[in-house]
């Protein structure tokens, strides 16, 4: 008896079916730089070189991590594309960039068309509200490597920067000052720790109406806790835009990801410069103190994990914190 590749658990009429379900989504974020078609073995984009003197390109990649298995649960797709373009645009604005295009990869054990068009959804709606192309991806359908229902993501971005206004934390210098922008919630990391806390240690479901986090005075209001965990990570790119068209010299961006505050800030300092951070100055949102009353951790733990409501840090001259606090919804 002939064993097909079907067989094997690969559907390859099912991917034609899909591939044609998205295709709209995907030419929908096309911007006139973008060449070529849908489908091609590679995106082509031409740089806009009249716009600048010295183009700079700046790339990243990412992933969602466990916050999947979360979307796994809830049976909800769409946010998680979102999260990861949204993480990865904020990964190059640390440096100045803006972005140009965005490419995705799919993994998973069993296709499922309607959750691919959710996935790809996702990506076409924060590609477009960030400006940026999806000019390619990859869907491999992967039976022996994944669990039923699961899948992986990851994105691949490019940006572009004028070389003299690239930010690289450079121009930092003692007695500069740290001004925060509020996260929308957990973001992309630490998942791992809230899914093994609140699902698994304290029991709570996703549909669960939790009474802290629906009265949260911090305005992350969430209506269950599946709400809370799926809340799409936040892109700063239009607000720090602000900055730079009012003339604002932003010294340095941090994005508060994995490895939380202890990590990330220090990644923009000087050598022997650092920051200092007032964590009184600010309320933390009821999210991260669910988790860590469950959890039973300090502090120093939470802040070495979590965003603690803090999802971008900007440093700029003492004497423009004024002007960036009337621009921003900022803090010190």
């Amino acid at each position: 008896m002939a064993i097909t590749y079907k067989d094997a658990g690969v559907d390859v009429d099912e991917w034609n079916k899909t591939e044609d379900a998205i295709s709209g989504y995907v030419k929908s974020t096309f911007t006139k730089n973008v060449l070529g078609e849908f489908g091609s073995f590679g995106g082509l984009f031409e740089l806009d070189k009249s716009k600048y003197k010295n183009p700079i390109l700046v790339s990243s990649t990412d992933g969602v991590g466990t916050k999947l298995k979360v979307a796994v649960l809830a049976n909800k797709h769409d946010t998680v594309g979102q999260d990861l373009v949204n993480h990865c645009t904020n990964d190059i604005l640390v440096q100045g960039a803006e972005p140009l295009f965005f490419l995705d990869y799919i993994g998973t054990g069993k296709l499922k068309k309607e959750n691919v068009v959710e996935l790809i959804k996702g990506f076409a709606k924060a590609c477009k509200e960030n400006g940026c192309a999806l000019v390619g991806g990859e869907t491999a359908e992967l039976p022996k490597l994944y669990l039923p229902g699961d899948y992986d993501l990851a994105g691949f971005i490019v940006g572009v920067v004028e070389k003299d206004k690239l930010i690289d934390g450079s121009k930092i210098k003692a007695g500069d000052k740290l001004l925060a922008l509020k996260s929308s919630g957990l973001h992309t990391n630490g998942y791992s720790l809230a899914i093994k806390v609140l699902l698994d240690h304290a029991g709570y479901k996703l549909t669960d109406k939790i009474p802290e986090l629906v009265n949260d005075n911090e305005g992350l209001k969430y209506s269950t806790l599946g709400d809370a965990l799926l809340a799409v990570h936040r892109s700063y790119l239009h607000e720090i835009k602000k900055l730079f068209a009012a003339g604002i010299e932003v010294k340095g961006l941090s994005h508060i990801t994995g490895g939380g505050f202890v990590d990330n800030i220090p990644r923009i300092l000087p050598k022997n410069t650092s920051a200092l951070i007032d964590t009184k100055s600010w309320k933390v949102p009821a999210l991260f103190r669910l988790i860590q009353k469950h959890a039973e951790i300090n502090d120093s733990e939470m802040f070495k994990t979590f965003n603690m409501g803090v999802g971008m840090i900007i440093v700029v001259d003492s004497k423009d914190v004024e002007a960036v606090k009337k621009k921003l919804d900022a803090f010190l």
